[in-house]
């Protein structure tokens, strides 16, 4: 595959994981992922419209074209390989892998690709729990609910959505309070406000609902329903 233009990359990436929320890509949704201008997005969405990547809807839906589609898939894929090998092999704290993985994704050719597949065990998420593309590993997600639904009692956390990793601050608050997927706590409660009061290895924390909504939790704790997601952040996520 030819080089792409990073911008071009960074808007399909974008689309991709927009789509994979469950949420309808339109410009707006960009305007608010990508913290840039209206005229800006549209400028590019155009040029990305004329380059055959993605089709415009009547409905002002965006939807990747196959050659479109088949490019998100490989950055994403690459920047979440990227992730764990930041985490899992060299050791960079949780909460900066995301910033770090938008540096080398579009950096990484199909043979390091490969070789990075190797090393890591073909892991089927990124330490955030995000599924890999082409992972021939699956993470069963029945049963997951958000933080901000999930009834008192033990839960563990699964994953943590896409848009909360632009949020350096809701990171550090996350790894701060040992919420990483894999990790177990107690949903202690809630405050008026929605607020969720939860008991972790380090004690009670607060996790705003705002940040609460991005976040899935399996309830009761079992112990086979994360296949793919490494407890902690010492280890490959290659438990079959």
């Amino acid at each position: 595959m030819a080089e792409m233009h990073d911008t071009t990359e960074e808007y399909l990436e974008t689309i991709f994981e927009i789509e994979e929320e469950g949420i309808v890509p339109i410009r707006a949704r960009l305007v608010e992922r990508l913290r840039l201008s209206a005229p800006a997005v549209s400028e590019t969405v155009n040029r990305l419209v004329e380059q055959g990547n993605v089709e415009l809807l009547d409905n002002r839906r965006l939807r990747l074209t196959p050659k479109g589609r088949a490019i998100a898939r490989s950055i994403v894929r690459r920047h979440r390989l990227a992730e764990r090998l930041l985490v899992d092999v060299i050791g960079l704290e949780w909460e900066k892998a995301h910033r770090e993985a938008d540096r080398w994704e579009h950096a990484i050719s199909a043979e390091v690709e490969e070789k990075l597949v190797a090393l890591l065990g073909d892991p089927a998420t990124c330490p955030h729990g995000n599924p890999i593309p082409g992972s021939a590993r699956t993470v069963d997600r029945a049963g997951t609910v958000l933080l901000s639904d999930a009834g008192e009692g033990a839960v563990v956390v699964s994953r943590i959505s896409e848009r909360l990793e632009l949020d350096d601050d809701a990171l550090t608050l996350i790894a701060g309070a040992r919420l990483i997927p894999g990790s177990r706590a107690t949903v202690v409660g809630r405050d008026a406000g929605g607020n969720v009061r939860v008991a972790t290895e380090v004690g009670e924390q607060v996790v705003p609902v705002a940040v609460a909504r991005m976040m899935e939790v399996v309830p009761g704790g079992g112990t086979d329903l994360l296949r793919g997601v490494a407890v902690g952040t010492g280890a490959p996520a290659n438990v079959a």
